[in-house]
């Protein structure tokens, strides 16, 4: 049979027969063995997978990734894999829990045979290496980054070598990687992936009531795979909890109503990226989607950007990086922003369904060995990757990265959602993509 590229393909051939669980598995096993170019799967633990995958063909089942063998970020616990955020420090770590996605990914019929690559403790998103597994690279470019810090995950998905990924999303850590790679990937609606299993090994980290701008995400090949592994993830932890995936407010492309932004000061898009979004507004509406530009009543781009970058430092200062960070005050008033930015994108969404906008302003760049504060993209500052990303990650909202067709390197387009309404999101990337 031909080579199964999605999830749902996978799932759905096991399911009827036309293959088996271990035969993919062994293959896709064999394929990440021979890797000699992208370096993006850093572990994998063959024989646990193998057994898992005949017992899946031995005992069928009805789960939606029913045998179907896939990879998840360094960064987040699987008893029995290392997780080590790419730090040497934590090379022998070895958890003996599994985070509870990653249990409810396996109580959906998914085989994890294996970890994706990171930047060191995450603190890239735009390139991913450490001195642990060294550097991945583009699929479509290996001269060229995957993005980061889930670059191991995106790079694996557009090469072959995982039917589905979950990462983990600070800033633009899915959807950065999902774009320059030319794959789906989707930053859920804050909190509703819980994050337990999901922080450096050691002591817990402190608790605090501020919010947690991370959140934990699929990557995939399609935006159906996405909505399966949402699905199957979502929800707060304990047994007295419930969560359910919110319908799509459509099912035809034609009814949506649609925001688009294309290009900003503060992040001036290049020509191909700004070329490859502008024909699919134009096709949009020439299907007869209702286009609405410009941003929403209320939004400030460049202040919400801003906000955005006070609440990553608020995050690392409310986990001891920084307990000099902000008078409290300012503290109050960044919060208040905060609730105003997501208040101001839910009044846009009551008239509006998605907002359609880049992901990042440029296309995979070259790997760059310089200081941070040194490194710049066709003359831009480095950091301008974040522009795009910022918003939704403020106001907590879902949004999805999805592959653009371009000429050239991949382009990224981003959907995002109104709150608690993914599949929304999702189901836009769906439409558009058929």
């Amino acid at each position: 049979m031909n080579r199964l590229r999605t999830a749902t393909e996978a799932a759905a051939a096991i399911r009827t027969g036309q293959t088996s669980s271990r035969e993919l598995t062994e293959d896709l096993l064999a394929r990440i063995a021979a890797d000699t170019t992208v370096n993006a799967i850093v572990e994998t633990r063959p024989e646990y997978a193998l057994a898992a995958a005949a017992a899946a063909d031995k005992a069928g089942g009805a789960g939606p990734l029913h045998g179907v063998p896939m990879t998840v970020k360094d960064a987040i616990d699987v008893a029995g894999l290392h997780t080590t955020w790419g730090d040497p420090a934590f090379a022998d770590y070895l958890p003996t829990t599994s985070a509870p996605l990653v249990e409810r990914l396996t109580r959906a019929g998914a085989i994890i045979v294996g970890k994706s690559n990171v930047h060191t403790m995450l603190g890239d998103f735009g390139q991913t290496a450490n001195e642990l597994y060294g550097r991945t690279n583009n699929p479509h470019d290996p001269a060229r980054t995957p993005g980061g810090s889930s670059g191991g995950g995106a790079a694996a998905l557009a090469a072959g070598l995982t039917y589905l990924e979950y990462g983990s999303d600070l800033v633009g850590s899915i959807r950065l990687p999902a774009a320059y790679c030319g794959v789906y990937g989707l930053k859920p609606t804050a909190g509703v992936v819980p994050l337990d299993g999901f922080q450096p090994p050691g002591p817990p980290a402190p608790t605090t009531e501020f919010p947690n701008p991370s959140s934990l995400g699929p990557l995939a090949s399609s935006a159906a795979d996405l909505r399966t592994a949402l699905a199957v993830t979502g929800g707060p932890t304990g047994k007295a909890m419930s969560w359910h995936l919110e319908r799509p407010r459509h099912q035809r492309l034609a009814d949506y109503r649609v925001g688009v932004v294309l290009d900003h000061p503060d992040a001036p898009v290049t020509d191909e990226v700004g070329k490859a979004l502008s024909n699919q507004a134009d096709a949009l509406a020439s299907q007869g989607v209702k286009i609405v530009e410009g941003w929403p009543d209320g939004v400030d781009p460049t202040a919400q950007a801003e906000a955005f970058g006070f609440q990553i430092g608020l995050f690392f200062a409310t986990h001891g990086e920084d307990a000099d960070f902000a008078p409290l005050a300012q503290v109050i008033h960044e919060e208040q922003n905060r609730i105003a930015a997501r208040a101001a994108w839910q009044r846009y969404f009551e008239e509006i369904d998605v907002f359609l906008c880049p992901t990042s302003f440029t296309t995979a760049f070259p790997h760059d060995d310089r200081p941070f504060e040194e490194r710049t993209i066709d003359g831009r500052p480095y950091d301008a990757q974040v522009f795009w990303i910022s918003h939704a990650s403020l106001a907590g909202l879902p949004a999805v990265s999805m592959p653009i067709p371009a000429d050239g390197l991949p382009v990224g387009g981003q959907v995002i959602g109104p709150f608690h309404e993914d599949d929304t999101a999702i189901t836009f990337a769906e439409l558009l993509a058929d």
